[in-house]
């Protein structure tokens, strides 16, 4: 097969052709032979690979994630009650990004980058950490973390638009489309009286949420450039959360100086020390597992298995509760997920 059967030249395939041809980072882990031919054999194998369905393995960190994920929205309820969400979001990412460095400290692992590649987890920070972080974070502020961990799983649904604009391998199909057109019927159900009431603070909160989950699906499409340049999963974690941070802490002195913030409370510290060890260090790290090997659109699955454990944590511990058409928004979101990933109308 040559290489234009195999779609578009993405600039990711272009970086796979440089180091199949031996003009990579010599002896890197990414290194191919020197033979003109691997790079069409690299891309058509990692085509294949993003086509496949997802191993018993790579559903266990789905489900895995998922509950650190869940926990996350739990968390940060409990951390808006004596802190500014910036403020939140820099120490989420700070404190997570120092424990993978810790990490790879330990387990001696190299932290070579490829040239380049510094722009791109900067990037990649901003898109998936910076940007909905802060949107989720503002939201929860007046709706409950229940109701953005639903508006979180319409994820999937921005991924299959934008891995289809930005991919070659990871095209919309009839499932995929209508899959898309419910999961947004389920979005409207959901936001729209808010809308047609003009009720603004909710709205604009459901909306931001809505902005977020577009942000996640961009990050997560660009995040797979990541895999042909030889760059490890844990490390573009842990690149990418070490950018963010740097980009918060401008934000953070800026708007939420810390000298002028009161002393947050000891529940707020355990909910911080929860939300970065569990639901970011964690789980980004197993995420990018995930995505190496799944694919954007499978990896961004887990956001519909997330509102099961924040639901469950906002209605037993915060005493939260959720209107009817919400459930039913959700039902729709998962009716779109699983014609999404085929299991609903079919595979084709």
């Amino acid at each position: 097969m040559s290489p234009t059967e195999l779609g578009p030249v993405r600039p990711s395939d272009l970086i796979a052709d440089r180091w199949a041809n031996g003009r990579g980072r010599p002896g890197g882990r990414g290194e191919f032979k020197r033979n003109p031919q691997d790079a069409s054999l690299a891309r058509l194998a990692y085509a294949t690979r993003m086509s496949n369905h997802m191993s018993r393995a790579e559903w266990a960190i789905l489900l895995v994630l998922s509950v650190l994920w869940g926990g996350a929205f739990f968390f940060i309820s409990i951390a808006l009650r004596s802190m500014g969400p910036l403020t939140i979001v820099l120490v989420r990412l700070g404190l997570a990004a120092v424990l993978l460095w810790l990490w790879r400290l330990v387990r001696r692992d190299g932290m070579t980058l490829p040239a380049g590649s510094i722009p791109a987890l900067f990037l990649l920070g901003l898109l998936n950490n910076v940007l909905p972080f802060i949107l989720f974070v503002s939201a929860q502020r007046t709706i409950p973390s229940g109701l953005a961990s639903i508006l979180n799983a319409t994820t999937p649904i921005w991924g299959v638009i934008v891995a289809h604009l930005f991919t070659a391998d990871e095209k919309a199909t009839p499932n995929r489309i209508a899959g898309v057109l419910v999961g947004f019927a389920g979005v409207a159900l959901m936001i729209g009286p808010d809308l047609l009431g003009q009720i603004g603070r909710n709205a604009l909160a459901q909306l931001a949420c809505i902005g977020a989950t577009l942000s996640y699906a961009l990050a997560g499409v660009f995040g797979r450039r990541f895999n042909p340049m030889g760059v490890a999963p844990a490390l573009v974690a842990t690149g990418s959360l070490s950018a963010a941070a740097l980009m918060m802490l401008p934000l953070v002195l800026l708007f939420e100086p810390p000298w002028h913030a009161a002393s947050p409370e000891p529940e707020a510290w355990l909910a911080l020390i929860g939300l970065t060890v569990f639901s970011t260090a964690a789980a980004y790290f197993l995420y990018f597992r995930l995505l190496a090997s799944a694919g954007a659109t499978n990896s961004l699955l887990v956001t519909f298995l997330i509102p099961v454990t924040a639901i469950l944590l906002g209605t037993l511990v915060l005493g939260e509760q959720l209107a009817p058409r919400h459930f039913g928004g959700m039902a729709l979101i998962g009716l779109g997920l699983a014609a999404i990933d085929g299991r609903l109308l079919g595979r084709r």
